[in-house]
């Protein structure tokens, strides 16, 4: 695990659960294997893909490893990383429904310890919020509460932040609301009477941008990026 510690109860922990041939909830918010030797994360988490924007991922490795140890870590039954003393952990993605993720730690003793994690949608992922209640008229997208709208179809600018050419859409306050803006949870700016609208741009594959009016409302929106370039005309 990066930088993991053992306490003396998150061991007290560990060892119930070796007994019990289960995995233990840690209080670090990761999961501890029956074996003591490996983790995963207690719960999915969304982050951006390189390739596939917002999607599900996990953490799973070796839980205070000892120099010398390695393990293979499976997804539903497919080897996808190799975790070392050097590399202790590793992102996996899930795909959409259940998922188990294994980590097996020297396969002569068979230390073996199995995660389930539930990444059921109804849209591409979870990390994909339902926008069913959005409505679009023309190239713009109404949100459902009506506070905000944007562009559908995305255009091509220089992003001064990167540097380079990518797609964005423009991002609309529909009257004078406090919206504070994000794309992919990262926050990007806050929308208001001096400052009605913002360009959005986007990230390789689905980009999630949202619009929230305080605890009142979130405006949400799903955008694909392509692969997060294009060509200035």
């Amino acid at each position: 695990m990066r930088n993991a510690r053992t306490t003396s109860s998150g061991l007290l922990l560990v060892v119930a659960a070796a007994a019990l041939g289960v995995s233990a909830w840690a209080a670090t918010g990761v999961q501890v294997g029956a074996s003591g030797r490996t983790y995963a994360s207690s719960a999915v988490q969304c982050a951006l893909h390189p390739v596939n924007g917002m999607a599900p991922v996990v953490q799973a490795g070796l839980y205070n490893p000892k120099r010398n140890a390695s393990a293979i870590v499976s997804l539903n039954g497919a080897e996808v990383a190799a975790v070392t003393f050097f590399d202790q952990d590793a992102d996996i993605w899930l795909a959409n429904g259940a998922n188990t993720v294994v980590v097996e730690v020297d396969k002569k003793k068979h230390w073996i310890d199995s995660y389930q994690f539930d990444a059921s949608s109804t849209e591409p992922n979870i990390c994909i919020p339902d926008t069913a209640g959005n409505t679009i008229s023309g190239d713009v997208e109404y949100a459902a509460s009506l506070k905000s709208y944007a562009t559908v179809v995305p255009g091509c600018a220089l992003n001064a932040a990167t540097g380079r050419a990518q797609p964005y859409v423009n991002l609309i306050d529909n009257a004078t609301y406090l919206l504070n803006v994000s794309v992919n949870n990262v926050p990007l700016t806050q929308l208001g009477p001096t400052h009605l609208h913002t360009p959005v741009f986007l990230s390789a594959g689905l980009n999630v941008i949202s619009a929230a009016h305080g605890s009142l409302s979130i405006d949400y929106y799903v955008r694909h990026g392509g692969d997060g370039s294009c060509t200035l005309p």
